[in-house]
């Protein structure tokens, strides 16, 4: 039986599972062919994909998990934040935690396109002309430090536990996965999906380079934000959208050391 309080046990297995089927799932039938007889090139840009993901994890475990865990024991211990201060039972709770986290990771990644100084490192994510499963893993180290330095007050007004939080993260992550993967889903199935979770072509418009199409769609787990936020967008042939940001296409660029130094390019 799952023991919900060790839930973050679960969260790295849970997503190297679902990479391994979303990869085998591209490979088999992919929605854009674009490593079509190059294995060498898909293989290099998934590993540097999934190395920023490795190197964020690792400085995220050094740098704030501990924080957190300071700071959802000290709300425990005080009885302090929203779940503190509602008479709920722990089911109720812990939605609630789930619809606390994941109206705010709307919200930061809204912020991120928004705000001109958050969009230089979240940009990162947005350069890779080749969206697949990897693409869910490319963040800029200095989004991943900002956004868990921000959580560190909503952790505090919200009284979330660290297992919830790790909970939301098991959840949100593997749907990010499915949703970056380069994958179709049969369009009624995709659309009745996309009234719950974001879906595969939900968030290919989001990575549209024609920017009214990227500055839509930022959910990253519940759509409902973006249809109550009404930044929702359709688009009837997915198979028309280019992936990528102008500009953002040299080798040098698409190189590991160039996505580190991107945000601090002219």
């Amino acid at each position: 039986m799952l023991d919900l309080t060790h839930v973050s046990e679960y969260r790295k297995p849970t997503a190297v599972v679902v990479l391994i089927i979303l990869l085998l799932w591209e490979s088999a039938h992919p929605f854009f062919h674009f490593f079509r007889r190059k294995p060498g090139q898909r293989l290099q840009h998934g590993l540097r994909n999934v190395l920023l993901g490795l190197l964020n994890a690792a400085m995220v475990a050094g740098v704030f998990v501990w924080t957190w865990f300071a700071v959802a024991t000290w709300t425990t211990q005080y009885q302090f934040g929203l779940l503190h201060w509602l008479p709920l039972s722990p089911l109720v709770a812990t939605l609630t935690a789930v619809l606390i986290l994941d109206c705010w990771t709307y919200w930061w990644h809204r912020m991120n396109h928004e705000i001109p100084f958050f969009w230089r490192f979240h940009q990162v994510h947005h350069s890779d002309p080749n969206m697949d499963v990897t693409t869910a893993n490319r963040f800029h180290i200095g989004e991943i430090a900002l956004s868990s330095l921000l959580r560190i007050p909503i952790l505090a007004l919200s009284g979330i536990q660290l297992w919830q939080l790790a909970l939301y993260e098991t959840l949100m992550f593997a749907v990010v996965q499915f949703h970056h993967a380069n994958i179709s889903l049969p369009p009624r199935l995709d659309q009745g999906l996309s009234w719950f979770i974001t879906t595969p072509n939900m968030h290919k418009v989001h990575h549209s380079r024609h920017q009214p199409e990227t500055d839509s769609n930022y959910t990253a787990f519940l759509s409902i934000w973006d249809r109550l936020f009404r930044s929702y967008q359709k688009l009837a042939h997915p198979e028309t959208i280019q992936f990528g940001l102008e500009g953002k296409d040299s080798m040098d660029q698409q190189k590991l050391s160039g996505l580190m130094k991107d945000p601090w390019q002219k």
